[in-house]
This record gives C-alpha cells, sequence and structure tokens, in this order.
C-alpha cells in the first residue's frame, strides 16, 4: 500500500481526469479493535475530489456502520483486489493532521502497544465548525526577550534556540526561581527564531502562570493556551491556531505535548515527575516520554525543568542524550532557606517529643518566629480531607471496607461516622478482623484536621487551607496559615517566612517504587516558595535527618538523589533501566498472555493478586530496553489476537507503568 502523502497530478498540477477516476485514499477508520488499528483504502468519489486533503477528516462505511476516518495519504490505484468502498463525505477539508503530527500518533501507539486512534484522540480535539470559518491571521512578531534570568545557568542552551539549534538538557532550577518567566524566556527566544515551541505543565494553576509571563513578553495574542477547562469550542479555536500557523507558542496540561505548531523548534516540560503526566487513558503514554520521542522525531531541542531531578531524567543524562543545566553550588546556596529536619540529633536532645510530635518544637518556633516579621506560613500535609487514612486502635491494621475491601475514612464533625473512599458505605459496626477491636485511631491526618489543630496551637491567626477542588493560586504577603496539600501551595509575592513539611513518614513508607523520589519532589516544590536564608526563610520537616531523601533536601541536593536511586535500580533492573509493562485482568486472560510470543529476554513477574481488586490478576513483563520495542509488539499483536476472537475475559496492558504495586 502507497503512503505517498502528495496528492498525485500532472505537470501542471491539475488533477488528470484518468487519475481522478482511481484517487484512492488510505484511511485510519476510528474504531477501537486492536486488530484493525491498519490503513484501510477507500475510493474518492469525484465529486469529493476537490475537498478531501491528507489529515482531514472523513466519514466512512465500516462493517455496515458510518465512522469517522483520518485520510493519512492519497494516491494512485490500491492494492486491494477487490471494490473499494467510497468515501461517503468530508467532515470538512481542513487538514487536522500534519505530517509531523502523524508520524508522532504513530510511533507513539507503537512505543506502547496501542493504536493510532487511541492516540490521535488526545492530539486532536473534537470538530466545532463554527470555529474553522474564521479567517486565519498571520503571526505576530517576536522580538528577543532579555535573558539575563538564565545567566546563572550558562548562555548554551539559550543561545542554541537563538541561533536554530538543537540542544537538550535537564534543568534543575535553583529554590525561590520565577520558572514560569524563565519557559517564557525560552519559548519566546525560540519564536524570535522563526520557530514553534510548546510548553506542558502539570495542572491550569502552573499554566496560568506561564501565561502571564507570556502574556508580559509577547502580549496576549502571540500564544495559545491548551487545555480542558477551556471548553471544547475554546479548545478546538486555539488549536486550530496552532495548526494554521497563527501562533509559534503553545502551552498547556497533558495533550499539550501533541500540539501542532510549526517548525518546532523547543518542547519543554516542567517537573516531569509529577504524577499528572501519567497519561489515565490508553496507550497509557507519559507525557515526559512523548516529548523527548517528539523533539527526536522533530530535530527538536527539549528540555526537562525542575526544583527536582527526576530518575528517569538523570537516566538521559546518564546515556549523554542530555546535558544537565545547574547552577554553580554558591549560588545555589546563596538563594537557599535555612533547612532542618525534626529528627536531627540536636532537636531530639532539646525536645523529647520531637521523635514522635506530629508538630515539634522546632517547628512550631518557626512557624511563630516567621509570623512574627509579618509574612505567611505555608504547610503541606500529604493528604487532603479530615482522617483519610484509619487503622485499629490496638493493632494498627488499616481498616477495610468489610464490603469492597476499600479503605475507611473519617469526616469533619462529633457525629461523623467512617465510611469507605471507594463504595461509600459506612462502618459503624466495623471491628478489626486481627484482635476484634471496634475503636479506630488515624494511621493520617487530613488538611481539614490540620488546620483545626494549627488554629488551636496560634489563635487569631488566618488560616487558609488549598486542596482538593478548592486550590487557591495566590495569596497575600501577610501573616497567615496556609494548609495545602502537595502541588496545591499558593504562591505568594516574596516568599513564605516558614516552609513546615508535615508527615514525613507517611511520604517515606508508601509500598512505591517511586515513594522517595515523588516524597523528594513534593518537599522541594514546597520548599522552593520560601524565602532564601538571608530573609529569614525557614524550612522544617518532620523526619529522620539520617534518611538519603531528607539529606538530598537538606542540602537541596536532588540530583546526588537522582542518581543514587538509578544505580540501585539498575541493579535490581528496574525502569528506567529496563521496560516493563503491567497487565491487569482476569486470571485466564493473564494465562494467555504467559504464551504470546514474547521477547526471549523477558522475565515474568507474577501473576499476584490485584489489591484493588481481588477478582482480578496483576503480572508485570520486565525486558532491557534494547527489546522495549519488541515486547511492545507483542503485546500489540496479543491485543489484536484477541479482539479479533471476540475475548470477553478482562484484560489491561500498560507500558512503562509509573507504579509497579
Amino acid at each position: 500500500m502507497s503512503t505517498n502523502l502528495r496528492r498525485p497530478s500532472t505537470a501542471s498540477g491539475q488533477l488528470a481526469d484518468d487519475v481522478v477516476e482511481r484517487l484512492v485514499a488510505s484511511v485510519y477508520p476510528d474504531v477501537p479493535l486492536a486488530h484493525l488499528d491498519r490503513l484501510f483504502d477507500y475510493e474518492v468519489p469525484a465529486e469529493l475530489v476537490d475537498a478531501i486533503a491528507v489529515g482531514c477528516r472523513v466519514r466512512v462505511r465500516f462493517s455496515g456502520k458510518l465512522v469517522d476516518g483520518y485520510v493519512i495519504s492519497l494516491h494512485a490505484g490500491s492494492d486491494h483486489a477487490g471494490k473499494l468502498s467510497r468515501i461517503e463525505r468530508v467532515v470538512s477539508p481542513l487538514p487536522v493532521l500534519t505530517e509531523h503530527t502523524m508520524q508522532l500518533i504513530r510511533a507513539v501507539a507503537d512505543r506502547w502497544a496501542g493504536g493510532f486512534c487511541d492516540v490521535v484522540r488526545l492530539a486532536v480535539p473534537p470538530r466545532n465548525a463554527r470555529t474553522e470559518q474564521s479567517e486565519p491571521q498571520p503571526p505576530p512578531d517576536y522580538p528577543a526577550p532579555d535573558v539575563q534570568g538564565w545567566t546563572p545557568y550558562g548562555s548554551g542552551f539559550i543561545e542554541a534556540l537563538r541561533q536554530g539549534r538543537r540542544a537538550r538538557a535537564v534543568w534543575t532550577a535553583m529554590p525561590g526561581e520565577d520558572w514560569p518567566r524563565r519557559f517564557a524566556e525560552l519559548a519566546v527566544s525560540t519564536a524570535s527564531a522563526g520557530r514553534g515551541a510548546v510548553l506542558v505543565v502539570p495542572d491550569t494553576k502552573d499554566a496560568a502562570r506561564v501565561e502571564q509571563a507570556l502574556a508580559e513578553l509577547i502580549g496576549r495574542g502571540g500564544y495559545a493556551e491548551l487545555n480542558a477547562s477551556r471548553g471544547p469550542a475554546a479548545r478546538y479555536r486555539r488549536f486550530l491556531r496552532c495548526l494554521r500557523g497563527e501562533v509559534r507558542i503553545a502551552v498547556g496540561t497533558r495533550s499539550a505535548v501533541y500540539a501542532p505548531v510549526p517548525n518546532l523548534g523547543l518542547i519543554a516540560v516542567w517537573d516531569d515527575g509529577d504524577d499528572l503526566y501519567d497519561e489515565p487513558r490508553a496507550p497509557y503514554a507519559h507525557t515526559r516520554d512523548v516529548a523527548v520521542l517528539r523533539a527526536h522525531l522533530a530535530g527538536a531541542s527539549v528540555l526537562l525543568g525542575g526544583f527536582t531531578q527526576s530518575v528517569a531524567a538523570t537516566a538521559l543524562l546518564e546515556r549523554g542524550w542530555a546535558a544537565p543545566l545547574r547552577a554553580e553550588r554558591e549560588t545555589l546556596r546563596a538563594a537557599m532557606p535555612r533547612i532542618t529536619a525534626s529528627g536531627d540529633d540536636i532537636y531530639l536532645r532539646s525536645d523529647e517529643a520531637a521523635h514522635s510530635a506530629r508538630l515539634p518544637k522546632v517547628a512550631l518556633d518557626a512557624a511563630r518566629h516567621a509570623l512574627g516579621l509579618g509574612a505567611p506560613v505555608l504547610v503541606q500535609v500529604p493528604r487532603r480531607g479530615y482522617l483519610p487514612v484509619l487503622s485499629c486502635v490496638r493493632c494498627h491494621t488499616p481498616a477495610r471496607c468489610a464490603t469492597c475491601n476499600g479503605p475507611l475514612a473519617l469526616g469533619a464533625g462529633r457525629d461523623a461516622v467512617a465510611a469507605c473512599r471507594w463504595c461509600g458505605r459506612h462502618a459503624a459496626s466495623w471491628a478489626c478482623p486481627v484482635c476484634s477491636a471496634g475503636r479506630f485511631r488515624a494511621a493520617v491526618v487530613g488538611a481539614g484536621r490540620t488546620a483545626e489543630e494549627l488554629g488551636r496551637m496560634l489563635p487569631g491567626v488566618r488560616v487558609i487551607q488549598s486542596a482538593g477542588e478548592q486550590v487557591v493560586a495566590e495569596i497575600e504577603p501577610e501573616p497567615s496559615l496556609v494548609i495545602a496539600t502537595p502541588g496545591a501551595e499558593p504562591v505568594v509575592p516574596g516568599g513564605y517566612g516558614a516552609v513546615l513539611l508535615l508527615d514525613g513518614w507517611a511520604m517515606l513508607t508508601r509500598a512505591d517504587l517511586l515513594a522517595g523520589e515523588e516524597g523528594l519532589r513534593r518537599w522541594l516544590n514546597a520548599a522552593a516558595l520560601a524565602r532564601g536564608a538571608s530573609d529569614g526563610g525557614r524550612v522544617v520537616v518532620m523526619a529522620p535527618a539520617s534518611v538519603p531523601v531528607v539529606q538530598a533536601l537538606v542540602r537541596w541536593d536532588a540530583p546526588w538523589y537522582a542518581e543514587r536511586e538509578l544505580r540501585d535500580r539498575a541493579e535490581l533492573r528496574f525502569p528506567p533501566v529496563s521496560r516493563m509493562a503491567a497487565i491487569v485482568g482476569d486470571p485466564a486472560a493473564l494465562e494467555s498472555v504467559q504464551h504470546a510470543d514474547l521477547p526471549s529476554s523477558v522475565d515474568v513477574l507474577g501473576p499476584v493478586t490485584e489489591p484493588t481488586d481481588e477478582s482480578a490478576e496483576r503480572m508485570l513483563l520486565r525486558v532491557p530496553r534494547a527489546d522495549g520495542d519488541d515486547l511492545a509488539r507483542a503485546l500489540h499483536d496479543l491485543r489484536a489476537g484477541r479482539s479479533m476472537r471476540k475475548a470477553g475475559d478482562r484484560l489491561r496492558i500498560k507500558l512503562d507503568p509509573q507504579r509497579l504495586l
């Protein structure tokens, strides 16, 4: 089958009559079945020849039903021996897929054992016909910005962007860094050189900060914001602005990594370790990995930035694929707040309760000192809610629902009754299955209960909560207590006088390969909001000082911890040194996986009972990175075979899972 992306024409550029009669379109029908993840040829009727184009949406008949499809190529003739079905209609003549995005979508589908139409749903928003009627506008001028803010990190990366050269870097930002401004400077520098830039951030709060920085540099009309919160019409309008070349800069959340900016020169991802980048829809490709793949395909520059450094980014540095972008150690120390651990020996000697108190004396002293200076205090807690995790008061066995085995939680109020966080059933008559005790204790204290406790300890101080659906983006620089969950910390001009990181043990003792890495990432993101030590900024973490994660925080040395973690994973052959697939499903379905045509190097771990569903089992497949593509192909073929047989049992395949447990 031909994959020529140009419409066949005569020397004069016009379609010849004999070619028109046999013009064929290769189409990906939008069907979810894995065994149909391939191109199908359709005849283009004469009346649609002038409307159809490579990359446009069409309607085709497939298995007797009308379905959407995307035209991937137009060519004369077909390898199909029988009679071809005809294109029913052209939904829109606008090519919503460019040659580059088609290549990217196919590459993502192949790498993560998915289908083309699985990925195109992430890359192309639903059509809005009225929006397409607007006239394209020429892109604005992008003057080269002042980039003095990049001086501590060297000039090599920014100069490469200005000169249109490719550069790949992992940026470790200093505490207190105005990273939205730095990202905006990178994007405008790229656009001023005539190339496109894509900026990807974890959530809409961060996107709003980057948009504000871009607006200050180039005005509101110089970029497009891409995220689902804008609504379908607005999202499609901004998508078209990128596609038509009306702007050279796109900024947004997870799906913005596919933004169709022309002549891509830079793709930058902030805080690539954030779990919001873990795509919840098939084929579950992580945003960071898509960005790296896209930069490779497009020959573009790529930047992975953050206050921390992920282990996956460290692996790119170890392989020489990217270079580190860091400030000198002396410059970093000058910007740091003073960071202490409540479990340090000096505090244990002076405060007998420091090893067990949730808020020891050193933390309260830091908070009172900051409030006395007229500065706000940030208190980070791991969970929202009141008492989100309960356990038996006698033997500390986790309290689970008798119906679905979900975790029990307790809301605020004197008359609150424990209820399951999964199915919502009350557990008024709960009894511990181990020791038969009928009372709970708090295994984890949430933001609501923390706000109550601190309000009593520091009376007269305003308390602000930022968690869940009630996220506060920014607060005034005045005395207040801010209780926030990770990722919901408000920004304050001038920084916080003190940052208290509570329940460190809850961060570090999770049964998760990423527990230490994730704990350090959350702590550094909060600590970066504190003032520098020279301005009285303090950070207190409630954790033992001897733990490597805490040492990395105290020294502000995320690269050291990431390199250490990478060495440990290499010894155990865990990602990112290897590639893994997590497979969850019915026992019979998992047994069929072991009989699939898997690479000879595969290690099969499991199966074991799935923790969230006792009727399902979970299996891990592990191969060396060199065999990762072979594993993806084998799993795609497995999905295709099951789809063809119309297998009724459950099976979910996820390559490169961020959570292994």
